[in-house]
């Protein structure tokens, strides 16, 4: 179990010179010993009685300093000198004084070398050439959404989800037509009106329908994708600053109605259960609620459905969307935690956690991420004690650094492993491909969305905030090299890393010439893809944060073996068994993800970074982009 942070602070101690405490002798001989008075004044008798009286009375002056209220260090660590301080003193000793003050603790700057290189990075006008190879792989993308959509259009229209390979759809996610909701944004976001159109024709004409004949769905699913790519589309349907208000399909007004019905029924998931925690199956058509058979929710599930319960509210004008998603937060916060971190199960019948299972995989993953992301969301409405999800935010950062990150052997690949049987039990090397959504996470906790750069100039980052955003972009080379390590170029759902505890030899991810060989263990019952988002979500946040093209570049290669691999002919794009082989067996599943996450997200960070701008936008975890409230 790592002590400590697994990595340096190197990209920050430039800066610390400046705050190096300066010896009063050293001062003093400096300054005697290296300016012109050392030559004049030796050179008489009246300049040596002088020179000796300097320094009598700089001696005295420092013991009489010495006996006041505070010492210089603690003055100047306080970034204050007090009134009663700066009597003590003539108007000749302060000058005196001055010669050994310390330089004042300045906020952390850019480094020399981020200076220069900013000057090249991509958010800062790149050349001509370099801004149309990106603009064509932009377009890229968009034909990877067109081929996704007429396969799903011909094969699977109004099912959930389409089966690629065997020409089909399947319903998986309670029969809503979960793909065409939540890809429409998708589709609003690359301009592509004939699709917009056909997605909203179907929304408007089967949707409401089906809400109020469907039987059981999942409560976190069907909020965070129906219910989200609904309120995504009613925002960017409609005129607001800096959208396109000429998309074709129906009326915004109608994705709202259609968004209230639907939290309607879900709310029955909150007031049916005894406690604040919701159960987490719903029937639409008779807006009942019941537990799942083991009687236990998911702590991530029922922690990510704020962002879309309180968007409604503001958007509605009825806040019992908001009072009872929010509910659920304020009574996570009062329960008891592992430096922050929280279990991956809880009771909705106790209102308390089950097991001791920590990790920021499958069901623990996006409770992390909305604390930071309901703060942002509702900072500029409430009051200025609205601090509780941020600092239960940087709490459970605090405690991943210092339970769960370590590095792998022998290339020193920074990793955030699991603690199944609690903070007391054996350590985990395995990360799931979902952790890939903390490098994100952790970047727009540091800077709020607004460019380091400007966070840097601005004097807004702390120390914490700089080792948050080291640890991102570490933890992002590591997702990287999840796919870079495999014979495919594709990640695998789960894999285990190489320590001093834990090694297994023969499961490596094929790629014979990757550094990372060793370090990335791969084992046969994870190595399918799903086409998850996770990793390219996370490079599109530290790109547009960091502006470092790097982030591009890796999102091209992913996007690359997405289209080597997983690409039907026919139509849509199919999750695969083995990334680790080639050609890899296919899954025959499109996951409605894939529309209304990962192209998205690879669309955006190939694209312009004043579209759906981090700092006046909050993505829901499906991808879906709610506008901040007096930010637009």
């Amino acid at each position: 179990m790592s002590k400590s942070l697994p990595y340096s602070m190197k990209d920050v101690h430039y800066d610390n010179a400046k705050f190096r405490h300066r010896s009063f002798f050293k001062v003093i001989s400096g300054t005697l010993l290296s300016s012109n008075m050392r030559r004049e004044c030796v050179s008489c008798s009246t300049g040596k009685f002088l020179g000796l009286l300097m320094i009598f009375g700089l001696a005295c002056l420092m013991l009489t300093h010495a006996n006041g209220t505070h010492s210089v260090s603690d003055g100047l660590a306080k970034g204050i000198r007090t009134n009663e301080e700066a009597k003590v003193v003539t108007d000749v000793g302060i000058r005196f004084k001055n010669l050994w003050r310390r330089a004042p603790r300045l906020p952390p700057q850019l480094s020399p070398d981020e200076k220069v290189s900013y000057g090249n990075f991509p958010g800062r006008a790149e050349e001509p050439n370099v801004e149309e190879k990106w603009k064509a792989r932009q377009q890229n993308v968009k034909e990877a959404f067109n081929h996704s959509w007429s396969g799903y259009k011909r094969f699977a229209m109004g099912y959930d989800e389409l089966m690629p390979v065997s020409q089909h759809g399947v319903d998986g996610l309670g029969g809503l037509g979960a793909t065409v909701v939540d890809a429409l944004d998708t589709a609003m976001i690359m301009g592509l009106d004939e699709v917009v159109s056909e997605a909203g024709s179907w929304i408007e004409s089967h949707l409401l329908e089906r809400i109020s004949q469907k039987g059981q769905v999942n409560l976190f699913e069907t909020t965070i994708r129906v219910l989200g790519g609904l309120l995504s589309a009613y925002h960017l349907s409609g005129s607001d600053q800096g959208m396109n208000s000429s998309h074709k399909g129906p009326k915004p007004t109608l994705y709202l109605d259609i968004a209230k019905n639907l939290a309607d029924r879900l709310l029955s998931a909150f007031t049916s259960s005894p406690t604040d925690i919701p159960f987490s199956d719903v029937v639409l058509r008779d807006s009942s609620a019941h537990p799942s058979p083991d009687g236990l929710s998911s702590t991530s599930e029922v922690s990510t459905l704020q962002l879309e319960f309180n968007y409604l509210s503001e958007i509605s004008g009825d806040p019992k969307y908001s009072i009872e998603g929010m509910k659920v937060l304020a009574h996570l916060k009062a329960l008891p935690k592992v430096e922050g971190l929280v279990p991956i199960y809880i009771s909705p019948h106790s209102g308390e956690f089950s097991g001791e299972n920590i990790r920021l995989g499958s069901r623990g993953d996006s409770y992390y991420e909305y604390l930071i992301k309901v703060w942002l969301q509702l900072r500029a409405i409430q009051d200025g004690n609205f601090t509780y999800p941020y600092d239960m935010y940087e709490e459970a950062m605090r405690g991943v650094k210092h339970l769960l990150v370590q590095k792998s052997i022998p290339n020193e690949l920074v990793f955030v492993g699991e603690l199944p049987y609690g903070s007391k039990g054996a350590f985990s090397p395995k990360m799931d491909h979902l952790v890939c959504f903390l490098p994100g996470t952790l970047a727009l906790g540091a800077t709020k969305g607004i460019t380091k750069e400007k966070a840097m100039k601005d004097n807004l980052l702390t120390f914490e905030n700089l080792e948050n955003l080291k640890l991102a972009e570490d933890l992002a080379k590591t997702c990287f090299e999840m796919y870079s390590v495999t014979s495919t170029g594709l990640a695998p759902e789960i894999a285990y890393f190489h320590t001093k505890e834990y090694f297994e030899s023969g499961l490596d991810g094929g790629n014979k010439s990757s550094e990372y060989v060793n370090d990335i263990i791969i084992k046969h019952a994870d190595r399918h893809n799903l086409l998850r988002p996770e990793t390219v979500e996370s490079l599109f946040v530290l790109y547009r944060i960091t502006q470092d093209p790097k982030y591009r570049e890796w999102g091209w290669h992913i996007f690359e073996s997405f289209e080597k691999y997983t690409k039907v002919d026919s139509g849509g794009y199919t999750s695969l068994d083995d990334v680790t082989t080639v050609p890899p067996g296919r899954r025959d599943k499109m996951e409605t993800f894939f529309l209304g996450e990962t192209l998205k997200y690879l669309y955006l960070l190939f694209g312009d970074s004043s579209v759906i701008p981090l700092d006046k936008f909050v993505f829901n975890t499906e991808a879906h982009p709610f506008p901040i409230k007096d930010a637009i």
